[in-house]
C-alpha cells in the first residue's frame, strides 16, 4: 500500500470490529436480562407475538384468581346452609316426638314450642348474617328476581339465568303441551249406592303414601262412602268424590309416580265393578276386580325445549338458563304463559375474556323461615307460636310436610352448590391451568434466551472480536511501511 490519507483494511477493520461488537453487546444483554427479545428492533414479529401471548397470560391468572374467589364464595354458603340443615333436623325431631300425644304433657308440648321458635330464629339469623366481604349470601341478595304470576305457578325457582349486562331482562316462555293427570279409578255397583238389599263389600284401595281396607254394608251412601275413603287421604295418597252414580277415587298427586289400585276383596251378592280410566278419559267398562292406573306427567315447554317433567313440575337446564317451575292446577289444564327475571344472581367471571361466555350466574334463593317451604304446604315461619303449624294445639301432620319440603330445599341448593364446585369451579381452575402452562411454553419460546445457544454465540463474538482488534492492529500499522520509501 502507497497511500496513508486513506486506509481502506482499517476502515474495513473498523467495520467488522463495529459490527462484532454489537453482537457481543446483543449476547451480553439476552445472557443478563434472559430475554431474546428486548426491543422491537430485536424481533418485530415476535414481540408483538409475546406481548398477545403475555396479556394472555395474565387474563388466564386473573380467571383462576375468581375461579378460587368463586370456591371460597361458595364455602362460605355452604358453612351456613350445613348449620340451617342441622337446625331442620332438630326440627323434624321436636315435631315427631311431640306428636306422641298421650306422652307428651303440655309443659313438654310449651317447651318444645319454644325450642322450635328459637331454631327458627336461629335460621333467619343465620340466612341475614352469612356474608362474605359484606356480601350476604342467603338472605336471598343473590336470588333471582322475576314476575311469574302466582296464578299460572306455585312456584318458579331460577337456579341460573344468564342475564345481559346492559340490564335487559331474560323473557321466559312456558307452554303446556299436555296435561299431568292424576291416576283415576271408578267404583260401581249394579244397584247404585243405597243398598237396600243385604250383605256388604270390601275393597282395598292403594296409593303411592299407602293402603287401606274399606268395608260397605248395605244402606250405605255414596257420600258417606267418599267420606270414609277421604278420611285416610293423608295415609293413604287417594281421594273420593262422587261422579254421577260412579265412585271415583284419585292419586292425591299428579305425575307418572302417583297410582291408584282398587282391588275387590269381597263381594256378596252385589256385583260390584271396578273401572279403569282410559288414556283418552273414558270410562272401561268392561269392569274388573283388581284395576290400578298411573297419573300423567305434564308435558311442557319452556322457551321452546322440551322440559323434563315430575307431576306439575317442569324444569329446562341449560347453559344460559336454569330454571324449574311448578304448574297450578287451572294452567296444568293447557294454557301458555310468559314472564321475566329483570335481575339477581351471584356473576363469577371464569374466563380469561370478558364477555357472556366467560360468565357464570348461579341463583342462591334465601332460606329464611318465610321462603323454606312450598306454596303448597306452606313455610318454615307456620311453625312458630300461634301458627297453624305450631306443636302445641297446630296441626303436626302439616308441620312435618313443612319440615321435610324446607330439608329438600336446602338439600338441593347444597347439592347445587357442590356440583358448582366441583363441575363447574374446580373444572375451569384445572382447564384454566392447562391453558396458562401452554400460553406460557408459547410465549417464553419466542421470547426467552436459549442459553445454550446464546453462549456459544458469545464464545464465537468474544473470538471475532479479538480477531478483528488483531485485524486492526495490523491494518494501521501497514501504512507505517511508506515511511521506508522516504529513506
Amino acid at each position: 500500500m502507497s497511500r496513508i490519507n486513506t486506509n481502506v483494511s482499517s476502515l474495513i477493520a473498523q467495520r467488522t470490529l463495529g459490527s462484532q461488537n454489537m453482537g457481543l453487546n446483543k449476547s451480553l444483554q439476552r445472557l443478563s436480562t434472559g430475554l431474546a427479545i428486548n426491543r422491537g428492533a430485536d424481533d418485530p414479529a415476535g414481540l408483538i407475538a409475546s406481548e398477545n401471548l403475555r396479556s394472555e397470560k395474565a387474563a388466564i391468572s386473573s380467571a383462576i384468581n375468581n375461579a378460587e374467589r368463586a370456591e371460597q364464595v361458595v364455602n362460605v354458603a355452604e358453612g351456613g346452609l350445613q348449620e340451617v340443615s342441622n337446625l331442620l333436623v332438630e326440627l323434624q325431631s321436636l315435631v315427631s316426638s311431640t306428636a306422641n300425644e298421650a306422652g307428651v304433657s303440655d309443659e313438654e308440648k310449651e317447651a318444645n314450642q319454644l325450642q322450635i321458635d328459637s331454631i327458627l330464629q336461629t335460621i333467619d339469623r343465620i340466612a341475614n348474617s352469612t356474608s362474605f366481604q359484606g356480601e350476604k349470601l342467603l338472605n336471598g341478595n343473590f336470588d333471582y328476581q322475576n314476575n311469574a304470576d302466582s296464578a299460572d305457578f306455585t312456584d318458579v325457582t331460577i337456579n341460573a339465568a344468564k342475564l345481559s349486562d346492559d340490564g335487559t331482562a331474560l323473557s321466559v316462555s312456558v307452554d303446556v303441551v299436555q296435561s299431568a293427570a292424576t291416576g283415576v279409578m271408578f267404583l260401581s255397583t249394579d244397584g247404585g249406592f243405597d243398598l237396600n238389599g243385604g250383605g256388604q263389600f270390601t275393597i282395598e284401595v292403594t296409593g303411592d303414601k299407602g293402603s287401606q281396607q274399606f268395608t260397605f254394608a248395605s244402606g250405605t251412601t255414596g257420600a258417606d262412602m267418599a267420606t270414609a275413603v277421604n278420611s285416610f287421604s293423608d295415609q293413604v295418597g287417594v281421594s273420593a268424590a262422587l261422579s254421577g252414580t260412579l265412585l271415583r277415587l284419585d292419586s292425591t298427586d299428579f305425575g307418572s309416580d302417583s297410582f291408584v289400585r282398587v282391588k275387590e276383596l269381597d263381594d256378596t251378592g252385589l256385583n260390584t265393578k271396578i273401572y279403569e280410566s282410559q288414556a283418552d278419559g273414558s270410562i272401561d267398562t268392561a269392569g274388573t276386580a283388581d284395576g290400578s292406573d298411573n297419573g300423567r306427567d305434564a308435558s311442557v315447554l319452556i322457551n321452546g325445549t322440551q322440559a323434563t317433567t315430575n307431576g306439575l313440575t317442569a324444569r329446562v337446564a341449560s347453559e344460559g338458563l336454569d330454571i324449574s317451575v311448578s304448574l297450578e292446577d287451572a294452567f296444568n289444564n293447557g294454557g301458555s304463559a310468559t314472564f321475566e327475571i329483570s335481575s339477581g344472581g351471584a356473576n363469577f367471571n371464569l374466563g380469561p375474556a370478558v364477555n357472556m361466555s366467560s360468565k357464570v350466574s348461579l341463583g342462591i334463593e334465601t332460606v329464611t323461615t318465610g321462603n323454606l317451604g312450598s306454596g303448597g304446604n306452606g313455610f318454615l315461619s307456620s311453625l312458630k307460636s300461634g301458627a297453624v303449624a305450631n306443636v302445641q294445639n297446630g296441626d303436626l301432620s302439616k308441620a312435618q310436610l313443612v319440615i321435610d319440603d324446607s330439608i329438600k330445599q336446602v338439600s338441593s341448593l347444597r347439592g347445587r352448590l357442590g356440583a358448582f364446585q366441583k363441575n363447574v369451579v374446580g373444572a375451569t381452575i384445572s382447564s384454566l391451568g392447562i391453558a396458562l402452562e401452554n400460553t406460557a411454553a408459547a410465549e417464553s419460546q419466542i421470547r426467552d434466551t436459549d442459553f445454550a445457544a446464546e453462549t456459544a454465540a458469545l464464545t464465537r463474538g468474544q473470538i471475532l472480536q479479538q480477531a478483528a482488534i488483531q485485524s486492526l492492529s495490523l491494518a494501521n500499522s501497514g501504512p507505517q511501511a511508506v515511511l521506508s520509501l522516504l529513506g
